[in-house]
């Protein structure tokens, strides 16, 4: 159970998935950086690991695809040697934003694809992987954190897939919790909300005037570098008695208030 462990990042190039890596990095892990198709951003980030003292590796895979989740951890563990942390952070926007009564049934597959189904089995395949590694005594414990969205429990009729791809994703959060505490793998849910990327850059007058009028009670924009805090503290372990566990860095937006 000796070396430096391992997280695996999906969609860690830029946004919210370079926050977690730099975080992870931070916290002593080495990180593998997990991209699609954006292969200049993913090296940014590795070298901004790098320049810190840090250690991290690259990998391309749609984790969409079966095969692609394949390839991935199995450069994971034929590289770096083990896979301690799982963090499922890789997701995407409809294509365009349409009313409810409009959204077609091409973008939803494409929506719920990459966002739930693809952390279902990449869940499921990386948990097969850690059990391995702990009853063989290579690692003492893991953990998977799925990054999910105030979308989750919150209803915006113009992008309802990509609604329903986070509100299921936080039910394969809840499932897996269950399924591998026997194991002493813990899972959790970070629950962003309105986080400044480039994914929001679109909206970004909309949500400046929502936070100034109070939408949140912390009235400013979340950053990666907020949600890296909160899963570098689930991965270093500092709520062992927790699984299941949602953590919301959203300004308290999910506070109900009067």
């Amino acid at each position: 159970m000796n070396g430096i462990p391992v997280a695996l990042v999906t969609g860690g190039s830029r946004g919210i998935g370079r926050g977690i890596c730099l975080a992870l990095a931070r916290e002593g892990f080495t990180v593998l950086i997990n991209y699609n198709s954006n292969l200049a951003a993913a090296e940014e980030t590795r070298d901004l690991i790098e320049k810190e003292g840090g250690s991290a590796e690259l990998c391309q895979a749609d984790v969409s695809l079966k095969e692609h989740r394949d390839l991935l951890l199995d450069f994971c563990m034929e590289t770096l040697g083990r896979l301690d942390v799982l963090v499922n952070n890789a997701g995407i926007a409809p294509p365009q934003r349409l009313d409810l009564l409009e959204t077609t049934e091409e973008s939803f597959d494409k929506v719920v694809n990459t966002n739930l189904k693809s952390v279902f089995f990449m869940s499921q395949a990386a948990a097969r992987l850690m059990i391995g590694q702990i009853e063989h005594g290579r690692i003492s414990s893991a953990a998977i954190i799925n990054v999910s969205s105030m979308s989750a429990y919150t209803a915006s009729i113009n992008r309802g897939e990509y609604c329903v791809s986070k509100a299921g994703l936080s039910m394969v959060t809840k499932l897996f919790a269950a399924r591998l505490a026997e194991h002493g793998i813990n899972v959790y849910e970070v629950r962003p909300g309105i986080i400044e990327t480039d994914m929001t850059a679109g909206v970004k007058d909309k949500y400046d005037k929502l936070i100034n009028e109070g939408l949140t009670p912390i009235k400013r924009w979340g950053r990666p570098e907020d949600v890296g805090r909160a899963v570098a503290m689930l991965a270093r372990g500092e709520l062992p008695f927790s699984t299941g566990e949602v953590v919301n860095v959203d300004g308290g937006f999910h506070l109900r208030r009067l």
